[in-house]
């Protein structure tokens, strides 16, 4: 699946701002397993959020310093 590069640049910001909207949610939602069901969403989130952004972020270094290597 193809997306814009700016959707796809701001995707692991959206991760983690869904991700502390739900954590925050569940400490004030108190009906039924809403509170669970809001907390758990809420770290699958951030943890997706933070492994999507730190793949990428190791992905770009190592490019980088491929792209600078001299083969003699």
């Amino acid at each position: 699946m193809w997306v814009s590069k700016p959707i796809y640049e701001s995707l692991p910001y959206f991760y983690l701002l869904v991700g502390a909207l739900c954590l925050g949610a569940s400490m004030y939602v108190n009906h039924w397993h809403w509170p669970t069901i809001c907390f758990a969403v809420g770290l699958i989130c951030l943890v997706a959020g933070m492994v999507v952004y730190l793949k990428r972020r190791d992905y770009r270094v190592n490019d980088r310093r491929v792209g600078q290597r001299q083969d003699y």
